[in-house]
């Protein structure tokens, strides 16, 4: 399938921005991380094209092409949230091609918030989407929302060979350094299954061990 035959005629947008985020990303990442985001691309538009959202497809494609940057090595000791250097990435990448400040806003909240369910989809379309993309490729949230045949469309265009594992694994490795980054939200989850001798912080004793007398 090539990218003209793109799933329910969803393509990538054929504008500047789009090309150079394409082009930083297949530059910075592996396949691994690529053909991911690419797919939450497709993904996260099908199930807007789903849910009746009028979205931004080159907010959208920004988003999901830059959200997992902050997996890379250079972020490793950067004592923030995985998320956060990708939207940080981002946001420096949009501020570069003169993008609106609502709609970097946008982008930048996406990234944020993509690993934070229940928040993303009540708010704007681009910021639902990423994350709806996300869900649907690595969680397979909401799987039988698409038919198998547009399952299998977007993975024809980006395959994903042992990703399950391959994942969890790019996931470890980019928030080990950084363990404390991970207080309260799902990547605590996955040091605690991959990294040994990992403790996750507790809400209720980082409540009663605070400095408060009561």
């Amino acid at each position: 399938m090539t990218e003209e035959q793109a799933p329910a005629g969803i393509r990538v947008p054929d504008t500047r921005l789009a090309r150079e985020a394409t082009a930083l990303v297949r530059e910075a990442t592996d396949d691994l991380i690529y053909d991911h985001s690419r797919r939450v691309y497709f993904f996260g538009a099908l199930q807007g094209r789903r849910r009746g959202l009028s979205f931004d497809p080159e907010l959208l494609y920004v988003g999901a092409m830059f959200h997992d940057l902050g997996l890379l090595p250079r972020h490793r000791d950067s004592g923030r949230r995985f998320e956060v250097d990708g939207a940080e990435e981002a946001r420096a990448f949009l501020h570069s091609h003169g993008v609106p400040e609502d709609s970097v806003r946008r982008v930048w909240t996406a990234i944020a918030l993509h690993t934070t369910p229940g928040v993303p989809e009540f708010m704007e379309p681009e910021v639902a989407l990423v994350t709806a993309g996300v869900e649907y490729d690595v969680l397979g949230i909401g799987y039988g929302d698409l038919t198998a045949g547009r399952r299998a469309e977007v993975v024809a265009l980006h395959p994903r060979p042992d990703f399950k594992r391959r994942i969890l694994a790019a996931f470890t490795e980019g928030v080990a350094p950084k363990p404390a980054t991970t207080f309260g939200n799902v990547k605590a989850d996955v040091l605690e299954h991959f990294v040994p001798g990992f403790r996750r912080g507790d809400f209720v004793t980082t409540i009663e061990d605070s400095e408060w007398p009561e």
